[in-house]
């Protein structure tokens, strides 16, 4: 049995959405997939147990046959942490590690690992991402995020500096118009000549990074004014209607899938707004419209969302977890494969971990 095992040097890289993209690919080419995620700090309460937070969505898209709280068998609660460097706790956790992956690959050909939001994360409870990599005798794919030359050259070097030989490569991800020409043409020859391999390189796609309007449902709990689905509507942008009619209008119009966030007391802004294309109207201080606003919404397919929240408070909720590219939409995971099968080297990969 091989593993693979997906990590990456910060959070929100896409490392997830690699190891869907991946695991749909391998499925597809006749191999028997696992997944297991050995630690996970995003605990999420699921039939009264808990599971990490994607645990659901992975088990649903890669077919998994596992119980859900088998998927990560070390779920970081405050409960956990306290008791472990109290030493209450379990003292060895990689043993509990080593014997969910055993499970997870039972009568599988590869099973795909997903590491922590960083490679920072673990150390607490002695499972950083080189020990549990070295102890279930993985391989290991880096995925890079491209936030600019210096540190995207800095993260691929400081990775194979803590990885060393288990590292089998990397992929470059979310790389920017602007940042392709140096990556191509300098980046990637001087990695290659380093022993690393790089596998691909994804370029940047706004809708990859998007929310939706059910995303927005989620981190705010609003209340819902209209009765349009929301369901799979992107928001690549935010604005907010502090303005006036006129200049929210002008801003509007610059922009592509755009959430306006105004108070509900702003009926000029509101009426305005609407007649442009626009993804959701996010109304706040608990001000309800007028029912006019709401029908013609509701005519427009555009869902009007009502939080108590003041402006500045909404919009560092929607900060959280904006860039936070979450792969429970399908449609997100679709284009997804499509960047994997236009942009990476499959067959270099596949021979890197012996498939």
């Amino acid at each position: 049995m091989k593993s693979l095992y997906v990590t990456s040097v910060e959070r929100y890289s896409g490392k997830t959405a690699v190891c869907l993209a991946l695991g749909k690919h391998f499925q597809a080419d006749g191999y028997k997939v696992g997944y297991l995620k050995p630690l996970s700090i995003q605990p999420w309460l699921e039939g009264g147990k808990i599971v990490d937070e994607d645990a659901t969505f992975v088990k649903d898209v890669l077919a998994l046959e596992t119980p859900l709280a088998e998927l990560s068998p070390v779920v970081v609660t405050q409960e956990l942490l306290k008791a472990h460097i109290s030493g209450k706790g379990e003292l060895d956790l990689m043993e509990k590690v080593q014997a969910a992956a055993k499970s997870a690959g039972k009568n599988k050909d590869i099973v795909l690992l997903e590491g922590g939001g960083s490679m920072r994360e673990g150390y607490v409870v002695n499972l950083p991402t080189p020990h549990v990599a070295a102890a279930l005798e993985s391989r290991v794919l880096v995925v890079v995020k491209y936030r600019d030359e210096i540190r995207l050259m800095d993260d691929v070097l400081t990775a194979k500096f803590r990885l060393g030989d288990s590292m089998c490569g990397i992929i470059i991800n979310r790389v920017s118009a602007d940042g392709l020409a140096f990556v191509e043409e300098f980046a990637r020859p001087y990695i290659e000549k380093q022993d690393i391999p790089v596998f691909g390189v994804l370029p940047e796609v706004s809708g990859l990074a998007a929310l939706t309007v059910d995303e927005l449902i989620d981190a705010l709990d609003p209340q819902v004014l209209t009765d349009c689905d929301p369901h799979d509507i992107m928001v690549e942008n935010l604005t907010v209607g502090a303005m006036t009619a006129e200049a929210a209008l002008t801003r509007l119009r610059s922009r592509n899938n755009t959430a306006m966030i105004t108070g509900g007391d702003r009926s000029d802004v509101q009426i305005a707004v609407l007649e442009v294309p626009l993804s959701c109207l996010i109304l706040t201080g608990g001000l309800e419209p007028r029912q006019l606003i709401i029908k013609h919404a509701n005519e427009l397919g555009v869902p009007v969302l009502l939080v108590r929240s003041n402006t500045m408070e909404t919009i560092e909720a929607i900060d959280k977890i904006f860039g936070k590219t979450r792969m429970g939409q399908m449609i997100k995971l679709r284009k997804f494969q499509e960047l994997i099968d236009q942009h990476v080297d499959k067959q270099r990969m596949y021979a890197c971990i012996g498939l």
